[in-house]
């Protein structure tokens, strides 16, 4: 420890950066969660002790997405994560951050109690965006970040 604090200087400073990364292991292998080969994606991938979950909507066995209103795949689609979650050995209390996608913003009361009954406190931090769609039709699409502490 005692050389790598004598590395940092001005000039030894960014190295010192480095090594303590490469000491943290924060190099660590990403590990893929649900990868299908063919997909152009996986589920999550682990990095460290994060978790990136990919967008989630809820699609039943089929991949097709499920639900005709905003409330059911809200829920659908929090399951989804929940399930994403747990294989990959984390807790849903570990997410940190939350960005939902939905269709239209009108739905969004509705969205929310469904939201706030489902995800545990303390809740993520949260964006939520409106786009031009989603893929199947749906109306809503969640991704998340976790971290283990």
């Amino acid at each position: 420890m005692k050389k790598l604090y004598s590395l940092m200087t001005k000039r030894g400073l960014m190295l010192a950066g480095v090594l303590t990364l490469c000491a943290s292991g924060a190099f660590a292998q990403n590990k893929a969660i649900d990868f299908k080969p063919g997909n152009p994606f996986s589920d999550a991938v682990v990095s460290g002790n994060t978790l990136y979950v990919a967008g989630q909507q809820g699609p039943d066995a089929s991949g097709k997405v499920t639900g005709t209103d905003i409330k059911e795949q809200t829920s659908n689609a929090i399951a989804a994560i929940k399930k994403v979650v747990e294989k990959a050995g984390f807790k849903m209390t570990d997410i940190v951050s939350i960005t939902v996608y939905v269709t239209d913003l009108n739905d969004v009361k509705a969205m929310n109690e469904v939201y706030i009954k489902e995800m545990p406190d303390p809740k993520p931090a949260r964006a939520t965006v409106q786009v031009a769609g989603l893929i199947g039709g749906a109306k809503i699409e969640i991704s998340a970040v976790a971290v283990k502490h």
